[in-house]
């Protein structure tokens, strides 16, 4: 069922299409090595099979699963005898991310040399996953799933196959190849696979939309466990509730859960959002992300879920603040880049007599003896960060009257007559 030419090549307009990158560098005879990065089921192994025929160059074909060096090594004699007759050779390896870094270097001297031209298939992110000597000699083309319509257009191409040979009664129901295109989730082998199975269960009656639903029971849509959809979708999904927008939040918690997302996984990240981006504007929705996923450990699944679901919505709800998070990161990076100062002697525990002698716990304000409970122009800090500030409440929620509240505070430390830094001479050192 592959197409035979770049004219017959369904969908990657924006790759292949008139006027598109790769098709101006194949009319112009400039073709170079080439990565195609894209999900499962678009067309990268067609794609390369039809760029080979475009520049009429031989087609070597290896997979990086069973493939190791000694097949690289194989590949590139046969290469260079075409090139003694004048041919040009088209290496094509799918799934290249799986090969380690040697693997990967065997094969670029008779890249740079011209012994051969590269073309890599990927499902994953080539920046993470290829090294940087295979990714600048090559070009990356990132090719998209295919629409609905697309779809649906390479399954009437393959009913008009086989009716042409005979192997069909008659043309399918239309809501019959409309309901593959649609499951298949923009994948076009998987469409074709379950045209197949539909095919065979049909038993050489015209193919109906109820055989079609009898089979296809499950949706299906794409989601790879940890490769680049699964957190592709995490994403979405943190981003719509940072953004407070409920609908597209739960939407992309369910496309999660439909492609079969670990409920705890998603529990987990639910509670560092209630920590990184509600923090203390709304300080409940730790607490209830933390209730979501207990309830979900103990129903499980599918009623957990449900609890789930009202937490994505509540921290979508709430008002949001990372100056919690953002404080916690800059005091992070301070104190990996600072010394270990001591602690002020005013702070430090004295549970011996000793300690006593040496004025540990000296002058010491206990907080609760003081007015409203608090110390004014005391100082918590060792005395070379005395001036630090790191946590900025911002105006929403609950932090609005966090800030009003740490304002009050710091007017009165600037007009206490205590100093904020009492001295002891057993601070000096000699």
């Amino acid at each position: 069922m592959r197409p035979t030419s770049l004219q017959e090549y369904i969908g990657q307009t924006h790759v292949v299409g008139p006027g598109a990158p790769l098709r101006r560098s194949l009319d112009a005879g400039q073709l170079h090595s080439l990565i195609f990065w894209g999900p499962p089921g678009v067309g990268k192994t067609t794609l390369a099979r039809l760029v080979a025929q475009y520049v009429d160059a031989r087609f070597i074909s290896l997979s990086a699963v069973m493939s190791g060096v000694k097949d690289i090594r194989a590949a590139v004699e046969q290469a260079s005898m075409y090139r003694a007759r004048g041919l040009k050779t088209v290496l094509f390896i799918d799934e290249v991310h799986r090969f380690n870094k040697s693997q990967q270097d065997a094969f670029l001297p008779h890249v740079e040399d011209g012994t051969l031209l590269f073309i890599g298939a990927t499902t994953e992110n080539p920046s993470f996953e290829l090294n940087n000597a295979l990714l600048s000699r090559a070009q990356v083309y990132v090719l998209r799933s295919l629409g609905q319509d697309d779809i649906l257009t390479v399954l009437q191409q393959a009913e008009q196959r086989l009716l042409a040979a005979g192997e069909l009664p008659g043309e399918a129901e239309p809501e019959a190849l409309a309901r593959i295109a649609l499951v298949a989730d923009g994948d076009a082998r998987r469409a074709l696979n379950n045209y197949e199975f539909a095919l065979q269960l049909a038993a050489g009656q015209v193919l109906t939309t109820e055989v079609v639903e009898a089979l296809l029971t499950q949706p299906g849509r794409r989601f790879d466990k940890g490769g680049e959809a699964f957190y592709d979708q995490i994403s979405a999904m943190h981003k719509s509730m940072r953004g407070s927008d409920p609908d597209a939040a739960l939407y992309w918690l369910v496309r999660m859960l439909d492609g079969g997302c670990d409920p705890l996984y998603l529990a987990r990240r639910i509670v560092r959002m209630a920590s990184e981006d509600v923090g203390n504007a709304d300080p409940r929705a730790l607490g209830l992300c933390l209730s979501a996923w207990d309830t979900q450990e103990r129903l499980g699944s599918p009623e957990g879920e449900l609890a789930l679901a009202q937490a994505v919505v509540y921290l979508a709800c709430a008002p949001k603040s990372n100056a919690v998070y953002k404080a916690y990161n800059e005091v992070r990076a301070l104190v990996a880049s600072q010394p270990g100062y001591e602690v002020p002697i005013h702070l430090r525990n004295a549970p011996t007599q000793l300690m006593k002698e040496l004025d540990y716990g000296a002058e010491y304000r206990y907080a609760h003896d003081e007015p409203g409970a608090f110390a004014a122009g005391e100082n918590y800090f060792p005395v070379e960060l005395k001036d630090a500030r790191f946590y900025h409440p911002v105006a929403r929620g609950l932090e609005s009257k966090i800030s009003q509240k740490l304002e009050h505070l710091q007017a009165l430390n600037r007009q206490s007559p205590t100093p904020r830094y009492p001295y002891h001479e057993s601070d000096q050192t000699d």
